[in-house]
Order: structure tokens, then C-alpha cells, then sequence
């Protein structure tokens, strides 16, 4: 076992509040804790020579401190890797704000939090099997079912935690197996199951996936429709032009009653749609 601690750098603005938010607001029971009063975020990052356990905090302006446990030093340069593509480290913040403050609803917004990042995945598939826990549900009811799942069939990990259990663990598993561990109804069941099945079979769901074919393989899986599609292209495979415009927070945002009414609106933030996303979505949440 390895424990170190790095500074991971990243184009200033940013955001830190709103992210720390998300991130404290979608905790997986089990699989990770926040920290309220340090704002401190820790959770599992799978490896090769199994789970590390990576802490990250917001603490200093210019870099995120991450204290990293792994089990060897091959595994820090990968870990590295997700945890920059999980906060969006990354990107560019300029050329996002200012193309996002050209619109008169998103201006306001853009000057009240520049440097906005959008949350990514630690692991693709993960991000996919949660998502769909998440599918017309509370956010905390999605929690209570992952919390479920990850205790249900993850692996012990470093410091109290458990790992996110594979898709192969999950398809193995059966649909009903995982109906009767989480709770969910057959239909999510069985849709849950679909995924990790087509995770487990190669289905490459991080940023070097072909978005367009990703998108199509995730739409003829049963259950999965345009938001779940968007929001894992958006979150996993990192586009930051997806937008899941039937979306309702997002059309309660923009005033608008259908789906296609949210996709014309937003044709002039393109190609930073995703961005503009976690703007309303924020607004949304914080106002």
C-alpha cells in the first residue's frame, strides 16, 4: 500500500463551491463520504491492482490536493488520470464563459460562478449503471439503490469503503438478483442489467469512445432513452456539447414545454451546451 499526496493543477477560474456541491449531493453510501465541515470528498478509483482510495479538497487556489492510497505506484499515473477527468481539471473555462455570456439568461449566471466545471466519471460505466438507479426517482431514492448495489455486490476496499462492483459482477448477477438487492422495479432491473451486460462486453463508455455510435449502442439497450444517453455522453464520455433537453429542471429553467422548444433555444451555445446545462442546473438548485 502507497499513500501520497499531489497538487493537480488547473486553469483558473473555477468554481470550486458548486462542485463540491454536486459532489456531496450525490454520495454513494458506502462507496465514498463528504466531509462537510472540511469540504473534503473521498471515495474508490478503480485500478488495475485493485480499488485506491483517493480523497480530494478544494483547499488552495490554482490546484485540487488529492491524497491518494493505492496499492501500487503503477496505478497513481491512472488515477491521476480519472480523477482530472471526474472534476474536469482539464478544461479551459475561458473560451466557455465567454461564448455562454453572449446569451442575455446565461450572462448573469456565468459572471456568478465563472469557471463552472461539468462533474465527470471516475468510471464510464459506473456513471451509466448510476444513472439509470437515477431514472425518474429522487435523487435521494437513487442513492438508497446505489448504496444498495455497491453493498450488495462491490468489494472491499481501503478505509472502511467499497468499490463499485463491475459490470461483469452485475451481469453475472441476473436481472432478478439485482431487482431483489436494490429494490428497483423489474423494469429498472432488468435495464441495469442490460447495461452492465453491454459494459461487460466491451461497450467503451469513456472520452475515447465514438460518441455517435456510444449514444446509438445506449439507445437500444431497453430502458434507455435521449436523457440517459445525453447525461452519460455529458458526464462519461465527456462531450461538452450533450444536452438532454427533455430534461425538467432544464426546461423549467428556460421556460419552455417540450423538449424541442429546449433544443432550439439552446442552438447558440453550441458547442458548449453541457456547460450552459450545469449553469441552469445550478441556477436551479442555488437561486
Amino acid at each position: 500500500m502507497m499513500n501520497l499526496t499531489l497538487r493537480l493543477p488547473y486553469r483558473t477560474p473555477f468554481a470550486t463551491t458548486p462542485l463540491a456541491r454536486f459532489l456531496a449531493g450525490h454520495v454513494v453510501p458506502g462507496l465514498e463520504r463528504h466531509d462537510p465541515a472540511s469540504g473534503e470528498h473521498t471515495r474508490t478509483v478503480p485500478t488495475p491492482h485493485g480499488p485506491a482510495v483517493v480523497t480530494v479538497a478544494f483547499d488552495a487556489p490554482g490546484h485540487v490536493t488529492a491524497r491518494l492510497r493505492v496499492m501500487d505506484d503503477a496505478d497513481v499515473p491512472p488515477v491521476v488520470a480519472r480523477v482530472r477527468r471526474w472534476l474536469d481539471l482539464d478544461a479551459d473555462p475561458l473560451p466557455v464563459d465567454r461564448a455562454l455570456s453572449a446569451d442575455p439568461l446565461l450572462a448573469p449566471l456565468v459572471a456568478a460562478r465563472p469557471g463552472l466545471r461539468v462533474p465527470g466519471a471516475v468510471d464510464g460505466a459506473e456513471t451509466a449503471l448510476l444513472a439509470v438507479l437515477g431514472q425518474q426517482v429522487s435523487l435521494a431514492a437513487a442513492r438508497t439503490f446505489a448504496g444498495r448495489l455497491v453493498a450488495a455486490f462491490g468489494a472491499p476496499a481501503p478505509e472502511g469503503l467499497t468499490a463499485f462492483p463491475t459490470p461483469a459482477c452485475l451481469a453475472a448477477a441476473g436481472a432478478q438478483e439485482l431487482r431483489e438487492a436494490t429494490g428497483v422495479t423489474g423494469a429498472r432491473a432488468r435495464t441495469l442489467h442490460a447495461v452492465a451486460v453491454a459494459a461487460a462486453d466491451g461497450l467503451q463508455l469513456d472520452p475515447g469512445a465514438d460518441r455517435t455510435a456510444t449514444r446509438a449502442a445506449l439507445l437500444a439497450l431497453p430502458g434507455i432513452g435521449p436523457w440517459t444517453s445525453e447525461y452519460v455522453a455529458l458526464r462519461a464520455l465527456r462531450d461538452p456539447d450533450a444536452f438532454p433537453s427533455g430534461d425538467l429542471v432544464l426546461r423549467r429553467a428556460l421556460g419552455t414545454p417540450t423538449a424541442r422548444l429546449a433544443e432550439e433555444r439552446a442552438q447558440s451555445w453550441r458547442p458548449w451546451r453541457g456547460y450552459a446545462l450545469l449553469h441552469l442546473w445550478t441556477w436551479e438548485v442555488f437561486a
